[in-house]
């Protein structure tokens, strides 16, 4: 008996860890899978890319994932923020939403014009190149400026244009992110999944894709399908509606824990 009642007591907090560790992973992989299918040829993957080639890759690198790291976090906490309303109801409305981005983003890729990846590079391209005319203009006033000490204004200068490329690429990508379906996502994925395992996940994603931008941003944006990407996501999003579905709203196996 006493053995039987000592089983009995360690098999609940043994089930506990091994739902937590479930949860954890089945949050961090789903994180990562629908920023990689949401941001690659996003606006924001191709801010990164066309500032990579003009500037410091490490910069842009730097400032990119600052900004949506910064992003990242914030949508986790709105997501956790969530957890006071009843599970059963975030449950459902996330399902909704899935679902609803889902048949957006299969919607979009059936309407989307092929070159639309090209189009979007372009468009980025002519923004970011006005804007850097007008830096540029300024640059060449203060070169003017002659003073004494030309190796510390020199060093001065290159860190200069150093933090000023990486707070480029900081304030223009978390501007672009700013209401994204990558953002919409991560706050959907943290109000139901552990939201530390969606950030990670969720910065893990975001890195690889704006790597992948800064170090080959121009070949990916030819090569790379934008309209199958943006079908494949919109398939990604209705496969955690129907996965969120079959898990249920975890309620049941709250109470009996």
């Amino acid at each position: 008996m006493a053995n039987s009642g000592r089983q009995v007591t360690a098999s609940p907090p043994n089930e506990a860890q091994q739902a937590a560790n479930t949860e954890f992973w089945h949050g961090f992989f789903g994180a990562v899978s629908v920023i990689v299918v949401s941001e690659l040829g996003d606006k924001t993957f191709f801010i990164a890319a066309i500032l990579a080639m003009r500037h410091s890759r490490l910069a842009v690198f730097g400032g990119a994932i600052a900004a949506l790291a910064i992003m990242t976090v914030l949508s986790a906490l709105l997501g956790f923020a969530t957890t006071v309303i009843p599970r059963v109801y975030t449950h459902y409305l996330s399902i909704a939403l899935f679902v609803f981005f889902g048949i957006r983003m299969i919607r979009e890729a059936y309407y989307m014009d092929p070159n639309e990846g090209l189009e979007e590079y372009e468009e980025v391209q002519k923004t970011l190149s006005k804007k850097e005319l007008d830096d540029s203009m300024q640059a060449s006033r203060d070169a003017l400026d002659v003073e004494s000490g030309v190796v510390f204004r020199v060093h001065r200068r290159l860190w200069g244009f150093f933090s000023r490329v990486f707070f480029q690429a900081l304030t223009l990508t978390f501007l672009a992110e700013w209401g994204d379906r990558s953002q919409i996502a991560t706050i959907i994925l943290a109000a139901r999944e552990d939201p530390v395992a969606v950030s990670l996940g969720a910065v893990l994603g975001h890195s690889a894709c704006t790597l992948l931008a800064v170090l080959g941003g121009r070949i990916v944006s030819q090569r790379i399908s934008v309209r199958s990407v943006t079908f494949i996501g919109g398939i990604v999003f209705l496969c955690f509606a129907v996965s969120s579905v079959c898990l249920g709203s975890g309620e049941d196996s709250l109470k009996s824990l």
